[in-house]
């Protein structure tokens, strides 16, 4: 049987005992309000006019905003927790890539002894897809037309040879890529080819791809070769 109890010891040793229990580990937030609400509820019952009682719908939305923060607490644990499965799935996904060639934004092109390879992300779906490519001095070398594609993302290789079909010097061009559908624009992006040497933790946690020319996060590739 529950009864209401004014006898000011008695209120002492159950806040004593309440605050030992939870003296083991450091109170969060909730915690002290919840703490310091008890407190306040004891002693506004045991002065309350007989005349004017305590508040009821004031006692509620107190209760209700404990709750809240409550709940967002452990609404803040879960997303702790998923964010760590989330850094351990990507650090497994990463591991994966140590060594992979992949294909990320940016518009190098280095042109080796075979030819070099880029790629093209496609916001919809085209019918003509150029690649202007460019030597260091910012000069049009090479025009590729690719054809039509669908939407996403693919690669391209081209045999390092000028609009003559001249053969150029091996080293580090760039390029541009444009798109068109039945004679409109088409959102197009290039794509650089990397290599995948290491894995370094960033400092949100998650992991980024040192592809030797620079760092990129797991999230910006866009095809693995």
């Amino acid at each position: 049987m529950a009864t209401v109890q004014n006898s000011t010891s008695q209120t002492d040793d159950v806040l004593a005992a309440y605050r030992q229990s939870t003296s083991s580990t450091k109170k969060s937030a909730t915690e002290e309000m919840q703490d310091r609400f008890l407190k306040l509820l004891v002693t506004q019952l045991q002065n309350q006019d007989p005349m004017n009682p305590l508040d009821n719908a004031q006692m509620t939305q107190q209760l209700a905003q404990i709750n809240t923060v409550s709940g967002i607490e452990k609404l803040n644990t879960t997303m702790t927790q998923m964010m760590g499965l989330y850094n351990s799935a990507q650090a497994m996904q990463s591991a994966s890539l140590l060594g992979r060639h992949v294909l990320v934004p940016g518009s190098d092109l280095a042109l080796g002894e075979k030819g070099a390879m880029g790629g093209v992300e496609l916001g919809a779906a085209a019918d003509a897809v150029t690649v202007s490519i460019k030597n260091a001095a910012g000069e049009v070398v090479a025009t590729e037309q690719l054809g039509a594609n669908s939407a996403g993302s693919f690669a391209f290789i081209w045999d390092g040879k000028n609009s003559d079909g001249e053969a150029l010097p091996q080293g580090n061009y760039t390029f541009e890529v444009s798109a068109t559908q039945g004679g409109n624009k088409v959102t197009a992006n290039a794509l650089g080819l990397g290599t995948v040497s290491a894995l370094v933790r960033g400092t949100n946690g998650g992991f980024q791809l040192d592809l030797g020319s620079g760092l990129v996060n797991f999230e910006d590739v866009r095809q693995i070769l």
